[in-house]
């Protein structure tokens, strides 16, 4: 069966991305001002986001909101009329609504087409592990990996990913309503800089650093630890580094990663994603990380 693989905006790839493994994006939407929503990417640049953010309305905290029903009903509907199936990742629902928006416009549909065949995967991911698991899921269309097998393995692929991060601080966390388990972390770190892992889906703390080097350096120690200590081959995974308005500090720690990756001999290649919008309005402006997930290959 002929299949689509679909995403909502929080996977944060390129343009070149999207084209390269035949992806569709269904796009989140960001507001300065709560009245006026633009698409990312399509009416607003994540550039133009993070100038809003970092040097012309530092005093705001924008707000995003997710893709409407319709928006993913008008999509399933696309690729019905195309005689395809579809599988939609979405972003972790512990973050945002969009995976159940994109459920309840799958019941809506399938009432209306019965004989549609339609998945919709919460990824339990973010932005750059949520990229990796849309350009796996990409790999398995273009194999010629069957709809089922390609939703069996994405089920399972998700339980590996982690991001391992550090933000500029917790402002944009409490503002959003999003600290959660970070919430004793918010209490006790006054000017110390929190490290964070996502994992399930969901944000909790790994230690606290003095200094920005520090911290985002010691992202890099978060990943080598959950190698070590859970036993995971890193040989199987495929990795990627994130980053905020930061360009150049962001550069600068993917060249550092991508080394290390490079000379243990884990993987030929690291992807490198500016955070978008959708995240960045969680994290704020100054998020930095590594993301991994196992590669599709493990689970045939």
């Amino acid at each position: 069966m002929k299949y689509q693989i679909v995403s909502d905006g929080c996977c944060d790839l390129t343009s070149k991305e999207i084209e390269q493994y035949n992806l569709r994006i269904v796009p989140f939407y960001v507001s300065f001002d709560m009245e006026t929503y633009y698409k990312e990417i399509e009416e607003i640049g994540i550039r133009e986001v993070y100038q809003q953010m970092v040097v012309e309305h530092p005093e705001i905290f924008p707000k995003t909101s997710l893709p409407s029903m319709q928006d993913y009903l008008d999509v399933f509907e696309e690729y019905y009329q195309q005689g395809k199936a579809v599988i939609c990742i979405c972003f972790t629902p512990a973050l945002s609504g969009s995976y159940n928006c994109a459920c309840n416009a799958r019941e809506v549909f399938l009432d209306e087409h019965p004989d549609a065949r339609v998945s919709v995967i919460n990824s339990e991911a973010g932005t750059v592990t949520q990229a990796l698991m849309v350009i796996e899921a990409g790999k398995m269309q273009q194999a010629g990996i069957s709809y089922e097998e390609s939703v069996r393995i994405l089920e399972e692929m998700k339980k590996s990913n982690r991001i391992f991060f550090t933000v500029g601080n917790l402002d944009y966390l409490q503002h959003g309503g999003r600290i959660g388990r970070l919430a004793g972390l918010a209490a006790s770190a006054l000017s110390l800089k929190p490290m964070i892992t996502l994992i399930n889906g969901e944000i909790t703390k790994s230690g606290v650093g003095r200094s920005r080097k520090k911290t985002v350096n010691k992202t890099i120690e978060l990943m080598e630890n959950h190698f070590r200590d859970s036993g995971e081959d890193p040989h199987k995974y495929h990795f990627a580094v994130g980053y905020g308005f930061d360009i150049e500090e962001g550069k600068k720690f993917y060249r550092q990663v991508k080394e290390i990756v490079l000379d243990h001999g884990w993987a030929d290649q690291v992807l490198e994603t500016q955070i978008g919008a959708t995240i960045a309005v969680h994290t704020g402006p100054h998020a930095i990380g590594i993301g991994i997930i196992k590669q599709y290959e493990e689970y045939l």
